[in-house]
């Protein structure tokens, strides 16, 4: 039987205090944060993850994004350095971590970048989004990750970013290889650089499959035909069930108040 594990870490005390980049900054209820982060490893756990939770650190605002600091890909994990320095020390305790589960680990060195947010793997494909000099990931950190993954096997794309977080706050991928996107990226992501052509179980225009919310397009993929989604995405919900998923929907409103989704809140380790 395959492994399931989800990394998930709590939220800091201090989240409130979160970066905010693209969304205007407001009022975060740390009481309903936690109470949503419970509800988020409830639902994990009730469709058969096994819960790892990674060391806090409560000084760092927004350590409960964890998918930032860590691209796991077959046995290998690859700890990030992010284009946010104040985020740098949440790597605090990880690579032993994740040694300790059996994983080979190798690190993101300067003046290379790289948050894990940015990087959506499927099926042998892995594009890693690339806003420019006011993004998370740069050239240099996606270069050391491509030499790092090639050897798995990994073919690695970088993909432009413009308006946006990180690429898997605009666009996630389905078992099946469609990508969602939300409303706002509609037009532009049909015309980056390799995308249509990059999923080997559909050929364009059905390996894009746009939703009605642009939180909609963040799922987690928790095995089967079930899928993790934001209740904020209801319209996206209806759509998925009618396309014949089956839908887990949680409330992650604080979350999304400093651009966080549901993919940010854990990393899942296969094997």
């Amino acid at each position: 039987m395959l492994r399931r594990l989800a990394l998930i870490r709590p939220p800091s005390p201090r989240l409130a205090e979160g970066i905010v980049t693209h969304v205007s900054r407001s009022e975060v209820d740390l009481s309903l944060a936690r109470r949503q982060w419970e509800d988020y490893r409830i639902a994990l756990e009730a469709n058969g993850w096994g819960i790892v939770e990674a060391p806090p650190v409560p000084f760092c605002p927004d350590g409960v994004f964890i998918e930032d600091q860590v691209v796991v890909y077959s046995d290998l994990a690859v700890m990030c350095r992010s284009g946010a320095p104040q985020r740098r020390s949440e790597q605090e305790g990880l690579g032993e971590l994740l040694s300790g589960l059996g994983y080979r680990v190798a690190r993101i060195e300067g003046p290379g970048t790289l948050d894990g947010g940015d990087v959506l793997k499927h099926d042998g494909r892995v594009w890693v989004g690339d806003a420019g000099p006011e993004g998370r990931s740069n050239a240099e950190g996606i270069a050391q990750l491509a030499a790092l993954l090639a050897p798995l096997g990994a073919q690695v794309a970088t993909v432009p970013l413009k308006g946006v977080l990180h690429l898997k706050s605009a666009v996630t991928a389905l078992p099946d290889g469609r990508i969602l996107a939300g409303p706002s990226l509609h037009d532009e992501i049909a015309h980056w650089p390799g995308w249509a052509s990059g999923s080997r179980a559909a050929t364009p225009p059905a390996s894009l499959l746009r939703v009605p919310e642009d939180s909609g397009a963040h799922v987690v993929l928790l095995g089967g035909d079930v899928l993790l989604l934001a209740a904020s995405a209801a319209q996206t919900a209806d759509l998925l069930t009618g396309l014949g998923w089956r839908v887990v929907a949680v409330d992650i409103s604080e979350f999304e108040k400093l651009e966080g989704c549901v993919t940010c809140l854990s990393v899942r380790l296969r094997g």
